[in-house]
């Protein structure tokens, strides 16, 4: 099939002469403006409410405070953010945090307690994907603000409406995107017909992080100012400027010229190529999302068990890795994160026409069936997606490529609109806890439940013993009793032929000009411009 990619703008004029009079003249970057290149095909929302996307965290990051944070270095640890302390009950069914009294949102408002409580129940009362996080805790628009409550300016309360570990629910506080803090009263100004500035928060922000929105134009351009005021001090940078890039060379070309201080999303061939320059580095950044091919359960031809085994036999895990994963990702066939303790060893699923065939016949499909892959136009999903249709033709599947923007990609998912799709997707934090439920678990199959933000009610899959593994798992103590129920829910998953088939675990790279300091991607895709600067 033939595809068509969009024609690239690679001139940055208008994007030089928005940053002052003499950046359009200069060889080289202005010094203190932070020029990235990358796609934002998948950003169509920054409302913290509705902004799911690997893109869209990476922008709210440098835009919005959460209450706490990962250590990076040990994603098991928390550190202070917005919170100076907290503290969990004896039961641990409470934890209380206690507030910075210094804080400003970029409106001038001061950031209190309120304003935490109420951006969680913001998320609950707009009922988009992003409320499945605190829907799994037993919290619902009726019950949150009784149980998530400011008891002064700089104290909040936050209790659990059911039994599970409270440090689920921190972690949660520390790297769900909907975690942040929308000023309440901005956001309230802009409210149209109760939508508590929901259409106004996709294009705006709200927020108290240590950059300010100056402009964003869809697949085009975002511009981000510094906070003067930010509670933590300045940012190093004056600007940071991102331009909306999908073609790999035209990024190595604008990185090697100086147009571009860093990139995202190079190809494998172009990071090879620049490896050795010495006005370039290379650093690879290690990501917990995942690349996988999914298959929809409402289609009659997937709800048969025989057929998704048949197209699990007739994906080249060997050569997707080999040949087009390079600098994208690293071979993973499990439901969770490489690394953990919890996690089985991958199970060797390996291309096997003769024995896709042979299901497809038992399953009453000899000759075969047509269907549709829907992905990006971009690599590594294009050619994920390529691959695929030439494998599954070789079984007898014909299948035709339909390429989108990603919200009509994602969209279609979301909507439970679709056949199959090439997609990337959470859970990106290592916790095996969290990837299974992404994953893996949907405690309600019906369209009208409204879950989108599980991958297994996306694709329609529903297994009540697999949910009530996860769900023991989540409140087991017993360290050894938590991990067996983990490998039992991994079985499960593959002796059900789950339709998400996990491929490979995203490792994302930037390359930057050699004199771009204090850059250090996050594994959660919440990269923080805070401490970067130019050495020159």
């Amino acid at each position: 099939m033939k595809t068509v990619f969009p024609i690239l703008r690679l001139s940055l004029l208008g994007a030089m002469l928005a940053l002052g009079p003499m950046a359009a003249v200069q060889a080289k970057t202005p010094a203190d403006q932070l020029i990235v290149g990358m796609s934002m095909v998948n950003l169509f929302s920054i409302d913290p409410a509705n902004a799911p996307g690997l893109d869209a965290s990476g922008v709210n990051a440098n835009l919005y405070d959460t209450l706490i944070k990962r250590d990076q270095g040990n994603p098991e640890k928390h550190l202070p953010q917005l919170a100076e302390r907290w503290e969990i009950s004896e039961d641990g069914k409470q934890v209380t945090f206690h507030l910075r009294n210094d804080v400003k949102f970029h409106s001038g408002n001061p950031l209190t307690a309120e304003d935490v409580a109420w951006s969680l129940y913001r998320v609950m009362k707009l009922n988009f994907g992003l409320a499945t996080t605190w829907k799994a805790y037993g919290y619902s628009v009726d019950n949150i603000q009784a149980l998530i409550r400011a008891t002064d300016p700089h104290t909040l309360v936050v209790e659990l409406p059911q039994p599970a570990d409270p440090l689920l629910l921190i972690d949660s506080l520390a790297i769900s995107p909907s975690a942040v803090i929308v000023d309440r009263q901005e956001a309230m100004k802009h409210e149209k017909n109760g939508d508590l500035g929901a259409a106004w928060l996709v294009t705006n922000e709200a927020g108290s992080g240590p950059f300010t929105l100056t402009k964003w134009s869809a697949n085009d351009s975002l511009v981000m100012t510094r906070f003067d005021g930010y509670w933590a001090g300045p940012a190093k940078m004056k600007r940071v400027l991102v331009r909306h890039m999908t073609e790999s060379q035209s990024l190595r070309l604008m990185l090697e010229r100086g147009d571009l201080d860093l990139v995202y999303g190079m190809a494998a061939p172009d990071i090879k190529a620049i490896e050795s320059s010495p006005k370039l580095q290379v650093q690879p950044l290690q990501r917990g999302t995942m690349y996988y091919v999914a298959m929809s359960m409402k289609q009659p031809e997937f709800a048969n068990q025989k057929v998704r085994e048949a197209v699990r036999n007739l994906i080249d895990y060997k050569g997707i890795d080999e040949q087009v994963m390079p600098h994208y990702g690293t071979l993973n066939q499990q439901p969770m994160q490489l690394g953990l303790d919890a996690r089985l060893p991958d199970p060797g699923y390996k291309m096997d026409v003769a024995r896709a065939k042979a299901l497809l016949a038992e399953a009453g499909y000899p000759q075969g069936f047509t269907t549709t892959i829907r992905t990006l136009s971009e690599p590594p999903f294009i050619d994920i997606a390529a691959r695929m249709q030439s494998t599954l033709a070789e079984g007898g599947i014909k299948a035709s490529i339909v390429t989108g923007t990603g919200n009509q990609v994602y969209g279609a998912m979301r909507a439970r609109n679709f056949e199959m799709i090439v997609a990337r997707g959470a859970e990106r934090y290592p916790h095996p806890y969290f990837s299974l439920r992404t994953f893996v678990y949907n405690p309600d199959n019906s369209d009208s439940a409204g879950l989108p933000n599980f991958q297994g009610w996306r694709a329609s899959f529903f297994d009540q013993q697999l949910n009530a593994l996860i769900d023991q798992a989540g409140v087991e103590r017993d360290a050894s009793k938590r991990v067996s129920l983990y490998h039992q829910a991994q079985q499960r998953y593959d002796q059900q032929v789950g339709p998400i088939m996990m491929l490979s675990q995203m490792t994302d790279t930037a390359v930057s000009a050699v004199d771009v300091k204090g850059f250090t991607g996050d594994d959660a895709e919440a990269t923080r411009y805070l401490g970067v600067y130019k050495q020159r």
